[in-house]
């Protein structure tokens, strides 16, 4: 974690335990300083789980081998190393992934394909099997940890310790989820170095949770970008242990499915802003809502355009309102768009409708808006009835310092 906490940094809120799972950290040494850096969470025996992954082509074994496991719908243990991301290290890396997964199979007496682990930090450098092996000897003999522990162990340029929960009834009976994530720079999910994981006690088959998990990802952490790069690591998993004794959730015919996948997209949503408001050197957190396009993906990607503009991101930074700068994201985005219809606003105050400036424009409630830590921007294409938000964060020379001193 970062000396430095963000100025949009939230406190670690209580979560609840969930039953049948168990959360431990120890320290494996992945790199040279003194915190925990290897998370174990063991989970109870018919376990489902549910998982989407980067599309980067260079992902690392961990994916890979998270997207085989994925398909059987079972897991027992999750195992999260944080220093180095074991991506871009060959048959290596694959082979330590490995061992740690037989490591953990003997010790629960389950199949390897039910042991899920992620990696996060530095790429190519292989993970040091003796290292990770020792680790993990450590967490099984650890005690169980909070939450908030965990948070922190899981991050590496992170400021701040990120989790939220929620709650949803289902039948009878009210099921919990509790939920934490890493995540500061390279970050643009496209999903399906940000991983996060989500642990609820309802009963759910892993179908349903897939398709739960699936939609709320378009919606959430495919929503955010803090610097355009798509990690080679990108991983958020859903576990459902079933202990809440709810009747099981196989589709939204069953009652409490609709609140259950609320509550999930809920916490994903939760998620996928703190990563933003933790993004390497930010001080703004920036909503972008584009309306009027020809469907809902098409503003997301225009959205996504806006968002990943370095000019848009530096004159938000500057508290400049240069909706010039908005103008050409929506221009360079590749969707359907006409420019005598487009409209742009900050705040609520509309700058320009319908392809021209306003005559009335007053900016001194657009830069009384800038000055703010969170900032909206309001995009009306004027060709059809899509929408969709999009989450981003300033440019500042801070992003510059963290990345330029990475594995120093």
């Amino acid at each position: 974690m970062s000396e430095a906490v963000s100025p949009l940094a939230t406190p670690f809120p209580p979560l609840p335990a969930i039953a049948g799972v168990t959360p431990r950290i120890a320290r494996a040494g992945y790199k040279d300083w003194g915190r925990c850096d290897l998370t174990y969470v063991e989970l109870a025996e018919g376990t489902a789980v549910a998982g989407v992954f980067t599309r980067n082509v260079c992902c690392s074994s961990e994916v890979d081998l998270g997207r085989q496991n994925i398909v059987q719908g079972k897991a027992r243990a999750l195992v999260v190393n944080a220093g180095n991301s074991n991506a871009f290290t060959g048959y290596r890396g694959r082979e330590a992934v490995e061992a740690i997964m037989d490591q953990i199979a003997t010790h629960l007496g389950c199949e390897r394909d039910q042991v899920f682990v992620s990696s996060t930090g530095v790429i190519g450098v292989p993970l040091p099997k003796d290292k990770a092996h020792a680790g993990i000897e450590a967490a099984l003999l650890a005690p169980p940890c909070s939450w908030e522990e965990a948070a922190h162990t899981i991050g590496t340029t992170d400021t701040f310790a990120k989790g939220t929960m929620a709650t949803a009834v289902v039948g009878d009976k009210t099921v919990t989820l509790a939920a934490i994530i890493k995540g500061s720079g390279m970050i643009a999910p496209d999903m399906a170095t940000m991983l996060g994981y989500v642990f609820t006690d309802a009963a759910v088959s892993p179908a349903f949770l897939q398709q739960c998990l699936s939609a709320a990802n378009m919606r959430t952490f495919s929503c955010i970008t803090v610097d355009s790069d798509t990690s080679t690591s990108d991983t958020v998993l859903a576990f459902a242990t079933g202990k809440a004794g709810n009747a099981p959730i196989a589709s939204f015919d069953d009652p409490g499915a609709d609140a259950f996948a609320a509550a999930l997209e809920q916490v994903c949503r939760d998620l996928a802003h703190l990563v933003v408001k933790d993004g390497e050197g930010a001080q703004k957190f920036i909503a972008i809502t584009v309306s009027g396009a020809v469907s809902d993906e098409s503003a997301r990607k225009v959205g996504l355009s806006i968002g990943n503009s370095p000019l848009v991101k530096t004159a938000i930074a500057g508290e400049d309102a240069n909706w010039g700068r908005v103008v050409m994201a929506v221009g360079k985005a590749g969707e359907p768009a006409d420019r005598d219809r487009l409209s742009i606003g900050f705040g609520g105050t509309w700058a320009a409708r319908e392809g021209q400036p306003l005559a009335d424009y007053d900016e001194a409630p657009v830069a009384a808006h800038l000055k703010g830590r969170e900032v909206s921007i309001e995009v009306d294409l004027g060709m059809g009835d899509g929408r969709a938000t999009v989450w981003t964060c300033d440019l500042t020379h801070g992003y510059i310092s963290i990345n330029a001193d990475y594995r120093s």
